[in-house]
């Protein structure tokens, strides 16, 4: 405690007396701070992300048909890109990450490779992507190739200039979301050994991705079951570390299956498909999976919605802009049968032989 004043003796004592004492003022006592109050300590929630697979997109028409009214280019022109996802862009704009099978090169090139189907756009048509917020594509596919090592350049190009990512044959890429999931995609077509994709998936782990697609290229066209080579690759994709196997090629919808609890999409068949004018099948889906980052910082897919499309919006022939179908109706109920595997449909003819091994690393 402080003190102001003093003490003061008197001048001449008269009697005898005890000597007066001034007694000392007291200054007011500072008023003490308050300690701040420390802020608690929130509590770890678990953040939800939504990834959105749809199957394949293919902006051309085989050669035979390019120059018919009926072509994917004479349909979906540069002017009006936005028209392929005019009917279904609403469920990929509030997504986290939607992905989709590229298959097509985007350039100006034209030499084609020596082979019966080959596929090309020029370039400004990665704005259908863009118009339709697709954030990434897999180009491990039996197509990136077919104008040849130039070709595949372009397409990548073409793709970092819209800011699409895309993870190309036997690559992987890290992609890191708006919203904070770093997604790992590993593509591949057709793989030399199930040891191919271990390698593909432990580099994205070592890589930091939170989250892992193996994106493979595989199966048989047209056919709704599941051949053996996609079930040993796509099981071997989950053993290495994958969280969801995406699958592509056989162009129609194959089931899903639930392997130690990681999703397999064997096959998702077409979204926006220019191969053919007139699919006999028409259906597809869009595939929403909640990815749930939990205290513990794990990811896992904890709810996976399944939306029944047509790839097409007429019945006969293909304007190539696809639309959900009437939940409950024929069409829909059809369309999650082949993805249960109660689909008790015959598979599709396929009229043509490629003239070389599906199975080859080097298709």
């Amino acid at each position: 405690m402080l003190f102001s004043g003093s003490l003061h003796a008197p001048a001449a004592p008269i009697e005898t007396l005890a000597p007066a004492t001034e007694r000392p003022a007291e200054s007011a006592a500072p008023e003490a701070t308050p300690s701040p109050t420390p802020e608690p300590t929130p509590e770890p929630t678990p953040q939800e992300f939504t990834i959105s697979f749809i199957g394949d997109i293919t902006p051309d028409t085989v050669s035979y048909y390019r120059g018919t009214a009926a072509a994917y280019q004479n349909v979906v022109t540069p002017d009006n890109l936005g028209y392929v996802f005019e009917k279904t862009k609403q469920y990929f704009e509030d997504d986290d990450f939607t992905m989709a099978n590229f298959e097509c090169a985007l350039t100006n090139e034209t030499e084609a490779s020596d082979k019966n189907f080959t596929f090309r756009a020029p370039p400004e048509y990665v704005g259908l992507l863009t118009e339709g917020s697709v954030e990434f594509v897999t180009l491990g596919n039996n197509h990136v190739l077919d104008y040849g090592e130039q070709g595949y350049a372009d397409t990548k190009a073409a793709l970092d200039s819209a800011g699409i990512g895309y993870a190309g044959r036997d690559e992987y890429t890290l992609w890191e979301t708006e919203s904070g999931l770093k997604i790992g995609v590993y593509a591949v077509s057709f793989p030399d050994s199930t040891q191919q994709i271990t390698n593909g998936v432990n580099a994205l782990k070592e890589a930091g991705a939170e989250f892992i697609i193996a994106a493979i290229h595989w199966g048989d066209e047209g056919s709704y079951d599941v051949n053996s080579r996609q079930l040993t690759w796509g099981r071997a994709a989950v053993d290495a570390g994958a969280d969801v196997v995406y699958g592509s090629h056989p162009h129609t919808l194959q089931p899903i299956e639930v392997y130690n609890g990681h999703y397999i999409f064997y096959s998702l068949g077409n979204w926006s498909f220019g191969g053919n004018t007139n699919p006999r099948d028409k259906d597809t889906v869009i595939a929403r999976l909640t990815v749930t980052r939990g205290t513990d910082g794990e990811c896992s897919v904890t709810d996976v919605e399944l939306i029944p499309c047509a790839c097409s919006g007429v019945t006969n022939g293909n304007n190539y802009q696809p639309v959900p179908y009437e939940e409950g109706s024929e069409e829909y109920e059809r369309t999650i049968s082949k993805l249960e595997g109660t689909f008790t449909g015959a598979n599709l003819t396929i009229p043509y032989d490629y003239g070389f091994n599906e199975y080859s690393s080097t298709n």
